[in-house]
């Protein structure tokens, strides 16, 4: 699905960018865009996509931020150059391995909510409507 996206995307972007017919065809191609992007349904999950990139942007942020000072403690802490710099190398692969963690985690936890909506929704859809049953003619 997401392939399907990033094509259509990738192609709507290469056609304005590389389209010969001018500004009239782009303003109509931008207009026909907000028209879109405007829509109840597109900014309900632009919605959810910011609150969920807001939550995990801040643990691989907090992830990134504890990796750094680890590593300063560590390179400024006691011993030779060389042991201070074993120390630094050490310490930063540790918090590379954490942030790799933590971005992990935050994929999955975005594929999981991805499914979880999209289950949801298709729950929420009303089933088609059946057609009442046409009354029988009584024969006179």
């Amino acid at each position: 699905m997401k392939g399907k996206i990033g094509l259509v995307v990738g192609l709507g972007v290469g056609y304005v960018l590389g389209t010969r017919a001018g500004r009239e065809r782009y303003e109509q191609i931008k207009t026909q865009w907000l028209k879109v992007w405007h829509l109840d349904p597109v900014q309900e999950q632009v919605t959810k996509v910011k609150s969920y990139v807001g939550d995990k942007a801040a643990a691989v942020a907090g992830a990134i931020w504890t990796g750094v000072v680890k590593i300063a403690k560590s390179a400024s802490g006691n011993g030779t150059p060389g042991q201070r710099l074993d120390s630094a190398i050490a310490t930063g692969k540790d918090a590379a391995d954490d942030l790799a963690k933590a971005t992990e985690d935050a994929v999955a936890e975005a594929k999981r909510r991805a499914e979880h909506d999209a289950k949801s929704t298709t729950a929420k859809k009303p089933a088609a409507a059946k057609k009442p049953a046409a009354p029988k003619k009584a024969d006179d």
